[in-house]
């Protein structure tokens, strides 16, 4: 069994350039797209998969986020109880280790938000989230919201 090829080489060129994002592209630019995304099943299962690989790498840089941020608040927490006096009966000082691995969660949660913003700028999640966001609200609503923001 064979993969499927697109039926038009040409316009699948040009959507596999842009990841298959047409979500910033105007109405009359778009209509051609979208009917090639809705005949052509190469494209359409490419497309699948460059979405799915954008919502793995928000995931995970947001999991790597609040690991790294949990990190830090238990070693912070743990160096905050172990100055609370001789009522904790531990080998917990404020040493250079206890530091050092606070410092290491820190970085690890700057360095997971860095990667977050870059992810959210390199794919188009964020428009296509609002364009779901904007599907998904009343009409009388979003004719309020837009001329309360006019």
């Amino acid at each position: 069994m064979t993969a499927p090829q697109c039926i038009d080489p040409v316009v699948g060129d040009i959507l596999s350039g842009w990841r298959y994002d047409i979500s910033g592209l105007s109405v009359a630019m778009r209509t051609d797209y979208d009917q090639h995304l809705s005949d052509c099943d190469h494209c359409r299962r490419r497309q699948r998969t460059a979405r799915t690989i954008d919502v793995l790498l928000i995931s995970i840089t947001s999991l790597s986020a609040v690991a790294f941020l949990l990190a830090a608040v238990v070693l912070h927490r743990v160096e905050a109880l172990a100055h609370v006096g001789n009522l904790v009966h531990a080998h917990l000082r404020h040493t250079a280790i206890t530091i050092s691995l606070e410092a290491v969660a820190i970085a690890g949660l700057l360095f997971s938000t860095f990667l977050w913003v870059l992810v959210a700028i390199a794919t188009p999640l964020p428009g296509l989230v609002s364009d779901l966001v904007q599907q998904r609200i009343p009409p009388e609503l979003r004719e309020r919201i837009m001329k309360n923001a006019a």
